[in-house]
């Protein structure tokens, strides 16, 4: 039996996907965490198989979240769940230590195949994801400026991009205002903008504007 842990900030979501996979006769316990800290909580006190791990968990990043599962549970197969398409975040994720990257639109039958196979230690690959790994190995010169940035660059990018100000950024993060001006002006230089409209219309333009 697969154990599972849904780690979700809306209740809404996890009680759906509770319903779902209590359905496969294949999944056992299925728990469910609202955040990264109570999620650690879990997986210290229980066994778990395989983590569905929201990409965006309210103030704290999912990334961040996945970072501290992988260290500390190198064993536990984690699927990032995003309701943005692969082309934001399924290959940083992949490369994070995710074992898979669903988009939440995707059927009941696709989450239960990639259950299964991050289950018994496998990485899932849907053909999106494929095309865009086979797209950086073949070109990585051709990739896109943002692509070049560290998580925590993109994390700040992200959070530039849905009009948050410096000093919000930085009580999010839980890092100083003058760390996160640190961070910005580094996504200025890689992205070679010199202005918050350019960094937006960047952001436009390579669909990384929240949905």
């Amino acid at each position: 039996m697969i154990r599972i842990l849904i780690v979700d900030d809306h209740m809404i979501i996890r009680r759906g996907l509770m319903q779902i996979l209590t359905s496969e006769a294949r999944v056992g316990e299925v728990a469910e965490a609202a955040d990264g800290p109570a999620a650690l909580r879990i997986l210290r006190a229980s066994t778990v198989d395989v983590v569905l791990l929201d990409i965006a968990l309210g103030e704290r990043d999912g990334l961040d979240v996945l970072k501290a599962i992988r260290s500390e549970f190198p064993a536990v197969g984690v699927i990032m769940l995003s309701v943005y398409p692969e082309t934001q975040f399924g290959v940083r994720s992949i490369r994070a230590g995710a074992s898979a990257y669903l988009n939440k639109g995707c059927s009941p039958e696709m989450l239960f195949e990639a259950v299964v196979k991050v289950a018994g230690g496998g990485i899932f690959i849907t053909a999106a994801i494929a095309e865009l790994l086979a797209r950086n190995v073949r070109a990585d010169e051709s990739r896109p400026l943002h692509e070049l940035l560290s998580d925590r660059e993109f994390q700040v990018l992200k959070l530039l991009a849905q009009g948050r100000s410096v000093s919000e950024i930085a009580e999010q993060l839980s890092l100083s205002a003058n760390t996160i001006s640190t961070y910005r002006g580094r996504v200025f230089d890689k992205l070679g903008v010199r202005s918050m409209v350019e960094l937006l219309t960047y952001a436009a333009r390579q669909d990384l504007l929240p949905m």
